[in-house]
């Protein structure tokens, strides 16, 4: 087994271990417990490395700090000397990752560490609301409000684009023309797991499932056309999407929002989400 300052990769005898740290917080970990409940813990089906800490092997033992590096780096767990040995091992490579997301305090002191040598950020945001809802929403859902078809992928796609640019500050499309991306947004859509109003072939609001554990499903990607801004479709479609996750597929229903992004906290309050913890984004 590969070892490093204290730090360890893991594979398929740690899953055990990873998940009893992932089943602490189903929300907070949705993101990488989606992934290792269909992968396991071996890097090559994962996507991505996962770091534990652990005097002795996890397979015999808890683990007390974990930590996902694939396209986003994740922190999950531990103290601050688990921190600085994630950092160790983030550091002995190139920075491959888009951000560092996860709990508050976990990134903003894994930041700490890594901020020397990768910083400075293009935008730090260390206060994001994370929020969750178990029951049926307190708005009504949009009913013209579902999910996307395959063959609409060219007339999703635009309104994809112009929520990413508009909340990350990028276009998705610059380092590869858009492949990638547009595989993404594909395959978010052949799962059933994206989700629209339209109106004249055009969308004017849109939402994703970005990530579904077993217990939790995370929407991201909240949109409204601008034009149409401030008539309460975001609410009711957002609505929507969280019946889906909670009626539909029994799972609670998630997301988190910029902690300055105040219309939004105030819609998602109506709808029925409640607090539930912090997440904070470092974006490069």
């Amino acid at each position: 087994m590969l070892r490093l300052a204290g730090a360890r990769v893991l594979d398929d005898r740690d899953v055990s271990a990873v998940r009893a740290v992932l089943d602490e917080d189903p929300v907070a970990s949705c993101m990488v417990a989606a992934r290792v409940e269909v992968a396991g813990a071996d890097p090559w089906r994962l996507g991505g490395e996962l770091w534990g800490m652990e005097g002795r092997p996890a397979r015999n033992g808890r683990l007390t700090g974990l930590c996902f590096s694939g396209p986003n780096l994740i922190p999950l767990s531990g103290n601050r000397a688990a921190l600085r040995h994630f950092a160790d091992r983030a550091l002995r490579r190139h920075r491959m990752c888009s951000s560092l997301v996860g709990p508050a305090d976990l990134v903003m002191g894994l930041w700490q560490e890594l901020e020397p040598v990768w910083g400075p950020a293009r935008e730090v945001r260390p206060h994001q609301p994370l929020l969750a809802m178990g029951g049926s929403p307190t708005v009504k859902p949009d009913p013209l409000v579902r999910p996307v078809r395959p063959d609409e992928l060219d007339v999703y796609l635009p309104a994809a684009v112009a929520m990413f640019t508009e909340e990350v500050g990028v276009d998705p499309r610059l380092d590869d023309g858009g492949a990638g991306y547009r595989a993404r947004v594909a395959e978010l859509i052949a799962s059933g797991r994206a989700f629209a109003r339209f109106e004249s072939g055009q969308v004017v609001y849109k939402a994703e499932i970005g990530a579904l554990s077993e217990k939790v499903g995370q929407i991201q990607g909240v949109w409204v056309r601008p034009d149409r801004r401030g008539q309460g479709l975001g609410a009711s479609g957002t609505a929507a999407v969280a019946d889906r996750l909670v009626r539909g597929l029994g799972r609670t229903a998630s997301l988190y929002v910029n902690g300055f992004n105040a219309p939004a906290r105030a819609a998602y309050r109506r709808i029925g989400f409640s607090e539930v913890g912090r997440y904070a984004t470092v974006l490069f």
